[in-house]
Parts: C-alpha cells; structure tokens; sequence
C-alpha cells in the first residue's frame, strides 16, 4: 500500500520514462480509456460512475477498465457495499501512463490522446478551453530542445503534490510539421 499511497502524492510515480511494452501501447491506443485515466487521477470511481460519466454502457467500460487494470493504469482499491448492497470495486490512475514512452503510431492508427483531448472538450464546451498557436521556423536542434523544455515543464508539474481542493484541467500539447 506504501507504493500506491507514494503514488499519489503526485500525479506519476518516480523514475525514467521508458518504451511501453506492447500491451501497454495498445492499451493506451484507445480514447475511452485515456478518458477513463483522467477521471481516476485525483478520485478512486467505480465502474459503473466511471460509465454514467463517459455516458457508456457499465459492461463496455468495464472491458476498458480491466484492460488498464492488466497492464498497471489502474489499481484497484478495496472493495465496498454500494447503496444498494452490491459489491463495488473503486479504481484509481497509477499515473504510470506518464511514464511510458509510445513511440510512433502505426500508419492508419488514429491519435487516441487527439481523440480524449476532443471528447472532453466537447463534454466542457469549446468556451472553457484556453488554446493558443505559434508557428516556428527552427532548425532541428532547435525543435527538439523545444520538445525537451516542454516535457520537462509538464513532467515537473506532473510530480508536483495532487491537491484535493484544486481545480481539475487537462493539458493538450501536440506539434506537427506544417505541410506545404
């Protein structure tokens, strides 16, 4: 239990960054479960409040969930008596997500962090999202010091302490070479 409380003093556990493993990547190849992630970051939820926030039917979510739960995304904690006497199961993100490396898509693949990044603004409303755009002309060692100072910028508030109180956002960054 030391582990997973250590866990989640911040968003990530310690450590190297690493290739995902094949399960992993795969696992992490779907939206709904990058959502599923974001919901149990800071709150352990059951499968079934899991579903009702996705607006998902409990026995398709749960396929998601035990596939997080397989290849370490999620724990799950101890089990309780609902209102209704059932056993639920909460779960919660071990942020390891962070913390593997996916490497490039498979042509063809569709970009499931894009595809949960469109969700959830779509679930909050286009008038909460604070976006900007910059377009660059840099040399190569230039774009990829770029890359690395904005890992590191998230990759520190990533460890930083999960406050309870504190507001919840997601953060989006994606670059692409311009064509033409």
């Amino acid at each position: 239990m030391a582990e997973l409380e250590s866990v989640h003093e911040g968003h990530v556990p310690r450590g190297q960054r690493r290739p995902a493993t094949d399960a992993q990547a795969r696992a992490l190849a779907s939206g709904t479960r990058l959502r599923i992630l974001r919901l149990c970051l800071s709150e352990a939820l059951t499968n079934k409040a899991i579903a009702t926030r996705l607006g998902k039917h409990p026995a398709s979510v749960l396929h998601h969930v035990r596939t997080l739960v397989d290849t370490g995304f999620l724990v799950p904690e101890p089990a309780r008596r609902g209102s209704r006497g059932a056993r639920e199961v909460p779960y919660r993100a071990t942020g390891l997500s962070w913390m593997v490396e996916l490497g490039d898509r498979p042509p063809g693949q569709t970009d499931a962090l894009l595809e949960a990044f469109l969700e959830e603004v779509a679930a909050v409303g286009q008038a909460q999202l604070q976006s900007t755009r910059l377009g660059l002309r840099l040399p190569p060692d230039e774009i990829e010091e770029l890359q690395l100072r904005l890992h590191q910028l998230l990759d520190e508030f990533a460890h930083r302490r999960i406050d309870p109180g504190g507001a919840r956002w997601s953060v989006y960054l994606g670059m692409h070479p311009e064509s033409g």
